[in-house]
């Protein structure tokens, strides 16, 4: 390829042509005065500096639209949750899930939890009684705020074919985290072991498409009564176990009151929670 250079003759004689005056009877400022400025490159040639706008600020409407999307920064401080330790590090834009059925206690059951919570604390005194309650139907995984509702539209086509049970949540049992960093005194299912089991099934399909954990095989599902920080369950077993097993079988009512309607299952994921109704 050839390219072609303009030649020393030809630079000299436009040098030597811009550098020259004005011809005769040419003011500053005529047309011809302002040709040769620019092809002299004199500031006068140049464009006036742009005068850029001042920023808008942004509306509070568009600041808040896509607050809910990710959970606020959070600094783990066991002190102000009764020392208990997260099992995961908190991730900006990840969200703690958890599935499970729900259980709204009414004033007999509170009244039994009273009793066991109360017989329970004379073999370890830092036992907290449970606020809410609930039969846990997998792990609590990391979803992605992306993630949340394909996670729950997949959720929702594989529970809707479920009709509602009974199960009943008559035995005491003690458990601990995997950890082993909190022990519980829970009520674990008799009956309606098979249709928790089914539910699982299900549930487990949907976090095997979201390469999640799932459910412990061979499950105990149960309702958290209390719990304390730390692995105590040598305490709370033997003698304690049997004591508070008779509790429960001595309380007025119990095969009844201990009776639970399965309805819905629900899903938490950081602050949200979605609802499942069963047929």
């Amino acid at each position: 390829m050839l390219v072609g250079y303009s030649s020393s003759s030809s630079s000299s004689s436009s040098s030597s042509s811009a550098s020259s005056p004005p011809a005769s009877g040419d003011e500053d400022g005529s047309p011809a005065a302002q040709e040769a400025a620019t092809q002299a490159g004199s500031p006068a040639a140049l464009p006036a500096p742009s005068i850029t706008a001042p920023r808008l600020p942004v509306p509070d409407s568009v600041l808040n639209m896509f607050r809910d999307q990710e959970e606020d920064t959070v600094v783990d401080d066991p002190s102000k949750h009764g020392g208990r330790v997260r099992t995961f590090a908190h991730e900006r834009g990840n969200w703690a899930t958890h599935i499970y059925v729900p259980y709204e206690a009414q004033e007999d059951f509170l009244d039994l939890l009273q009793v066991l919570h109360a017989h329970a604390q004379t073999h370890v005194a830092s036992l907290t009684a449970t606020a809410e309650f609930h039969i846990s139907l997998s792990q609590s995984v990391i979803l992605r705020h992306h993630w949340i509702n394909p996670f729950v539209q997949s959720l929702k086509e594989r529970l809707s074919s479920f009709h509602r049970f009974i199960c009943r949540a008559d035995q005491v049992k003690i458990y601990t985290n995997d950890a082993k960093t909190r022990t519980f005194v829970g009520l674990e299912v008799s009956s309606g072991h098979s249709q928790f089991l089914e539910l699982v099934s299900e549930v487990d399909k949907v976090t095997e498409e979201f390469n999640l954990a799932p459910f412990y095989k061979n499950p105990s599902f149960h309702l958290s009564l209390a719990w304390c920080v730390g692995n105590l369950s040598e305490k709370l077993e033997g003698q304690c176990l049997q004591e508070l097993q008779e509790i429960v079988d001595k309380f007025e009512d119990s095969s009844y009151l201990l009776r639970i309607h399965v309805a819905d299952v629900r899903c938490k994921s950081g602050k949200k929670v979605f609802s499942f109704p069963l047929r």
